[in-house]
């Protein structure tokens, strides 16, 4: 798909405007990560991923892993727009035998690559897919360059997890120059203000130790998401010895685009009422 700026805009607007209505007709849901992903779920799917939403199971289509998956709102209302499914279904989101769990399903739900859940294990499932792809394509190395990319969407919060550790660790060591990892930076948890709760910072100084491209953005501008990317695509170019996944620090504004939500910890796992 190739949206320009104002109509990526128009989208986002709309999905936003989803949001508020999936997670008041479920009466329960999680509000601030929702709405702070959007742009960046908007770019993905509507100017960047290789991807095919009447065929989702292309083979040559670029992988997207959600780790904090209980933002599903913003990515089920972002499919919908993209033609995955109809936006109807959208008001069935958390019921009884819905495809739109509250976490994401991927054998309920035709477009979704893993099921999320647990925090901390979206980065070890991206890795482990990149990895099993380039075993797939070991003996053609031109065919490896022109091939698929991944991204894992993960949240501050839970690079608090061990495990994500391992996963960007093993990742550095592996060069695993197709893998771009956007780092949704909004500060908050459920429990309260991040950097109060478990520091992270300083974050880019780590993830460089780690031997990992680090790239920062706002989280909300769409020139500066798609030029990353771009930026972060080049990597696979490099001779094999320099090559190196990337990871994209957005700096959001939790509960993006309503100010009585904006930047309050409280509507992580909050959501509207009608009124």
């Amino acid at each position: 798909m190739d949206n320009n700026i104002e109509q990526l805009k128009a989208s986002a607007l709309t999905i936003r405007e989803e949001i508020i209505k999936m997670l008041t007709q479920a009466g329960t849901g999680h509000t601030a990560g929702s709405l702070d992903m959007v742009e960046i779920l908007v770019a993905l799917y509507l100017r960047i991923l290789k991807h095919d939403p009447q065929n989702p199971s292309w083979e040559e289509r670029d992988r997207l892993i959600l780790s904090h998956g209980h933002v599903c709102p913003a990515l089920y209302a972002t499919m919908a727009e993209a033609g995955y499914f109809s936006k109807t279904e959208l008001q069935s989101l958390r019921k009884f035998g819905s495809s739109l769990q509250g976490h994401p399903h991927r054998e309920w739900l035709k477009g979704i690559e893993t099921s999320s859940g647990p925090l901390g294990s979206g980065l070890s499932q991206a890795v482990g897919m990149v990895l099993a792809d380039r075993i797939n394509h070991f003996s053609n190395r031109d065919s490896f360059k022109e091939g698929k990319f991944f991204y894992c969407l993960m949240s501050d919060g839970e690079m608090q997890e061990g495990q994500v550790w391992e996963a960007l660790m093993l990742a550095g060591k592996e060069k695993l120059a197709n893998l771009i990892v956007f780092i949704d930076r909004n500060e908050i948890q459920i429990s309260g203000q991040t950097e109060k709760v478990m520091p992270l910072e300083p974050l880019r100084d780590k993830l460089e130790a780690f031997n990992w491209q680090v790239l920062e953005t706002d989280g909300h501008d769409f020139e500066q998401i798609i030029g990353a990317v771009e930026v972060a695509k080049k990597n696979i170019d490099l001779p094999f010895e320099e090559n190196k996944p990337t990871v994209i620090i957005a700096h959001t504004t939790s509960g993006k685009g309503y100010s009585e939500f904006e930047n309050d910890y409280k509507w992580h796992g909050k959501v509207p009422t009608a009124k």
